[in-house]
């Protein structure tokens, strides 16, 4: 067993595709809202279990399809990093049981989630 991150886990997702027409604007802001660290058009998140590249010939998913929820310590924190690195919020913060939950688009127009978990 080792101490490292792996994508190589059984049965959890590790691997995106995420559309962009920019791919220096996604990585900018994916970059400087979530740390995740960037290769040209390759990406891994913050946590080295999920990695992934920019796609230049798909739209962006928008509020359709399949949506990404990115765990963070503060839904309020990041959506403001969000905006000021070219995202916009798309749902602002609710409530889900214990949690706090939120949508934002990056600037390439995907919706992401990002929550939180509430202090019990």
């Amino acid at each position: 067993m080792t101490d490292h991150p792996s994508v190589f886990r059984r049965d959890s997702i590790s691997y995106l595709h995420i559309p962009a027409k920019d791919i220096a604007s996604a990585s900018e802001f994916y970059a400087a809202v979530f740390n995740w660290t960037l290769a040209e058009e390759r990406f891994s998140d913050g946590s080295g279990h999920v990695i992934g590249r920019w796609v230049t010939d798909q739209e962006p998913v928008g509020d359709e399809g399949i949506r990404p929820y990115i765990y963070v310590d503060s839904v309020g924190e990041t959506l403001e990093k969000a905006r000021a690195n070219g995202g916009e919020v798309s749902m602002p913060p609710y409530p889900e049981g214990n949690l706090t939950v939120a949508t934002l688009r990056d600037p390439a127009g995907n919706t992401i989630g990002i929550w939180q978990q509430n202090a019990p």
